[in-house]
């Protein structure tokens, strides 16, 4: 980046911008705006561009971030501990389907070599997936699993990876509680992700509160072949004498299931049967200001396809909540939103914290003050196209469009509740970096900043710092992840993330009490 001192101001309205330069600027840095910097300002934090008077507002975005603690001169550094952050809005009162922009022209002609599911949904990978019904079994299922790897995925070549949904629920935990649907729909709706080609197979104990039955029940999925019974290996079925009893019977179910997953093969369908879910983590300032743009332009495009697009995590999307709800298309689709943000406000009060938990010190050190301004620049991984849809956690998606599909910010649950909801491609930006990877779906990972792009330069797939430098446009990096949506899709691409097999663990949401 150049070394002329560089600013970004959001809106007109801003009284602060934020630094670009990498390393920041040192105090006595004259901005181009001939404003002297009265402190040394880390990279992506913000700046006062005039005076600010103590309980005035500090605007980003043109809405209020927090107001000054104290008096906040020109040129000052101005971070967390200079402000007070603003009170969550109320849910009352809120624009419902106020906006009503001019449909996008439908963007045609783009299609992906995917595969096609007898339930009418398509895949992105060919994946035997061994669901569990219990943390209990995941030792034998891991050791049985590095067997079929090794000793059987290689017959089978048109089969990409063998997966253990491994979690931490089943049993030890209040099974009939009320919001114990809630861990339960979300492992029975992943065992059913479209990457996973309706072979169900599942490795109990035998013992466990998550019954096989009750996990997944009669009637609750579609398979290829309506004579196939749900395929059950036991632990403690009395056939299982010793240790290699029970691996050598998870391996011959499981090439009963890869035969039939071999013989599928890609074939093109169009883009409207991508499922795409979008997150953050590890964010910074920038993430507000080049990647989630360009995202939320890629969210428009795949939605003028006709793709579906989730965008997720209530504690970060809570502070833009009348921005959501008047692009809802319908009251209804604007009162699904205000409910959950209702049940998520209620399930923190319980646990006596409010939405400010959210902000990690990583956040702080990259520039985002508080959950406010976090919010702010998350709401955009969304774009602008009406939100169609909602969904509850663990829910299974059934719309086209853009879905806001109520998840905790945690990376790890929100990607495994978008899993349970359908993606089969997952697009997940970062400031700070991380290297996380689903093992169940594709990971293309987008950094903010050309710094973090440059030293993690296996483990990004896009850099979104090129808005920042200038040498790109939102609008091309938007176009860019569009199109590498497609060859990722297709298998002509892999992300960084599946060449490495960087894979995190599925953490399931369970509201519930654990007993």
């Amino acid at each position: 980046m150049s070394a002329t001192p560089l600013t970004i101001r959001m809106h007109e309205r801003d009284n602060v911008a934020v630094v670009a330069n990498d390393g920041g600027l040192p105090a006595g840095s004259v901005l181009p705006s001939g404003l002297v910097l009265r402190d040394r300002v880390p990279q992506g934090h913000k700046v006062a561009l005039v005076d600010i008077a103590a309980d005035a507002p500090v605007l980003r975005y043109g809405i209020p971030i927090g107001h000054a603690l104290k008096d906040i001169a020109p040129g000052s550094w101005v971070h967390e501990r200079l402000l007070k952050m603003p009170a969550a809005r109320g849910l009352d009162g809120l624009p419902i389907a106020t906006v009503k922009p001019p449909p996008l022209p439908p963007l045609l002609g783009y299609s992906f070599e995917g595969y096609r599911n007898a339930d009418g949904s398509v895949g992105t990978r060919n994946i035997l997936a061994i669901t569990q019904t219990v943390q209990c079994v995941a030792g034998v299922t891991a050791f049985a699993v590095q067997r079929i790897k090794s000793e059987l995925l290689p017959r089978y070549p048109n089969v990409d990876d063998v997966v253990a949904l491994e979690h931490g629920y089943g049993c030890g935990v209040a099974i009939d509680a009320p919001d114990a649907h809630v861990p339960i729909r979300t492992l029975r709706n992943i065992s059913l992700n479209p990457n996973f080609g309706g072979e169900l197979m599942v490795v109990s104990l035998g013992c466990e509160k998550l019954q096989p039955e009750r996990l997944l029940p009669p009637g609750s999925f579609e398979i290829a072949d309506e004579r196939q019974l749900l395929d059950v290996v036991c632990l403690q079925d009395d056939g299982h004498v010793g240790f290699m009893s029970m691996v050598e019977s998870i391996l011959r179910q499981a090439e009963v299931h890869l035969q039939r997953l071999d013989a599928r093969r890609r074939e093109t369908v169009p883009a409207s049967e991508l499922v795409v879910g979008v997150q953050c983590g590890g964010s910074d300032a920038f993430s507000g200001v080049t990647a989630n743009p360009a995202v939320g332009f890629c969210t428009d495009l795949l939605v003028r396809a006709g793709a579906s697009v989730m965008f997720s995590e209530t504690t970060e999307v809570r502070d833009g909540i009348d921005q959501l709800t008047a692009r809802a298309t319908t009251p209804e689709v604007a009162e699904r939103m205000i409910q959950e943000m209702a049940w998520y406000d209620a399930y923190l009060q319980r646990g006596s914290v409010d939405r400010s938990a959210n902000t990690t010190p990583g956040n702080k050190a990259g520039g985002l003050s508080n959950i406010v301004e976090k919010a702010m620049g998350s709401i955009i991984k969304s774009g602008s196209a009406p939100i169609s849809n909602v969904l509850s956690p663990g829910e299974r998606l059934q719309a086209k469009g853009l879905t806001y599909a109520a998840t905790p910010a945690s990376d790890f649950i929100c990607g495994t509740l978008q899993l349970a909801a359908g993606m089969n491609l997952h697009v997940f930006t970062t400031g700070r970096g991380t290297p996380y990877g689903l093992a169940a779906v594709p990971v293309i990972k987008v950094a903010t900043r050309s710094d973090l792009a440059r030293r993690w330069h296996d483990l990004m797939d896009v850099n979104a710092g090129s808005i920042a430098d200038g040498t790109a446009s939102i609008e091309d990096v938007g176009w860019q992840l569009f199109h590498l949506i497609l060859d990722v899709a297709s298998g002509r691409k892999k992300t960084w993330a599946e060449q490495w097999k960087l894979h995190n663990a599925l953490v399931l949401f369970n509201p519930a009490p654990v007993t």
